[in-house]
């Protein structure tokens, strides 16, 4: 399992590394090391520390990692390669196709920063992308994994990828045993976004949707959870995260390992982000019978049916999010309703171990037909 950072693979793909492990695999994690390599050891794991970066640096460090990628598949000879994210498979692919790696599995977690941004060097960068994907995800033994269906239609619609090769597995899931509902704290209400501080999340929405409703009288605690990520072209700097919270308008909160105890602690949960692929913290909070305000887009609309179990509003539209927020804040009994049905569909739709069944059945399928070929 390809995955550029150690922290990601903890909060995204461990469950399913470790079902793989006990059925009989042998898993190897290759990643970035920064803070979590003795906790991947820990569970029996294979860690090999690699250079790949999330963001792009000088060509010959990009084609540097390529090649570091191209040795360790000759030297480990898995029989499968499952690449995560946008940059471990551009690299990842080229270099199990040129080491012959049996089986390729791509996975990702939604087309981002690329397939969002209109500056004119993304644009640029999206055609390139685009023709390698095209050029290299198609092949008899690869398969992509993609999280929404708006994201599979997209792609194929584009002739990017071929929908055979396809397959929709909807997020990462959510251990619906550990996110539980639980009871409304009693107090001023409060409306949390847990994400990485990044513009395209729609964080600065928040903050202004948050500034009309507190002039306006609503009596309400808004919080940021999350830090900045200085490897993402869009990430917030810290001095705007300050200054927001100095203002007096939101708290930030940084950091928090605590999810489940951080939105039992909320009434609730808003991400108007640009365009996800199936946002992991919206999932939690459906699990946790919390109602959710979120943009109508890819991704979000996913998780969130309208009216049933939260809110969908129009990306970038502040007096929209600010009303829905609103009417929340203000209907304790309408916060039950949705947060009930959320967890209906948290359990039924995006349990942790739905997506486990089909990543491993996909895994089974694949060494079916390698033996087979």
């Amino acid at each position: 399992m390809l995955v550029t950072e150690d922290w990601y693979f903890l909060s995204h793909r461990l469950p399913i590394a470790c079902a793989a492990r006990d059925a009989g695999f042998d898993v190897i994690i290759a990643t970035h090391v920064q803070d979590y390599g003795e906790t991947i050891i820990r569970e029996g794991f294979k860690l090999i520390s690699i250079g790949l970066r999330r963001t792009i640096r000088n060509p010959l460090k990009e084609l540097f990692s390529i090649i570091e990628l191209i040795k360790l598949y000759r030297a480990e000879r898995p029989d499968i390669v499952h690449h995560v994210a946008m940059k471990p498979v551009l690299y990842g692919t080229m270099a199990a196709r040129i080491a012959n790696i049996p089986i390729i599995i791509n996975a990702l977690g939604g087309l981002g920063y690329v397939f969002i941004s209109n500056q004119w060097h993304t644009k640029i960068l999206r055609i390139f992308i685009s023709a390698a994907f095209k050029l290299i995800l198609n092949c008899q033994n690869s398969r992509i994994i993609i999280q929404n269906a708006d994201d599979i239609e997209l792609l194929v619609t584009s002739g990017i990828v071929n929908r055979e090769n396809i397959i929709l597995i909807k997020g990462s899931g959510v251990n619906t045993d550990e996110f539980i509902p639980a009871s409304e704290h009693n107090g001023k209400p409060v409306v949390v976004l847990i994400s990485r501080m990044l513009w395209d999340k729609g964080v600065k929405e928040f903050v202004d949707a948050a500034k009309l409703l507190r002039k306006d009288g609503t009596k309400a605690r808004f919080v940021l959870i999350g830090k900045n990520d200085p490897d993402n072209p869009t990430s917030i700097p810290t001095s705007t995260l300050e200054s927001w919270n100095n203002q007096g308008f939101i708290e930030w909160w940084g950091y928090r390992d605590n999810i489940s105890s951080v939105i039992h602690n909320a009434h609730v949960v808003c991400l108007p982000s640009y365009r996800e692929g199936l946002p992991k913290v919206l999932i939690e909070a459906a699990a946790c019978g919390r109602p959710i305000v979120t943009s109508d887009t890819p991704g979000c609309r996913e998780i969130v049916r309208d009216g049933e179990n939260g809110f969908l509003v129009p990306i970038r539209d502040v007096k929209a999010l600010a009303s829905a927020i609103r009417r929340l804040i203000e209907n304790p009994v309408l916060r039950k309703e949705m947060g009930k049905r959320g967890r209906d569909i948290a359990v039924k739709e995006f349990s942790v171990n739905k997506v486990i069944s089909e990543t491993l059945s996909l895994y089974n399928k694949l060494l079916f037909e390698k033996s087979h070929r």
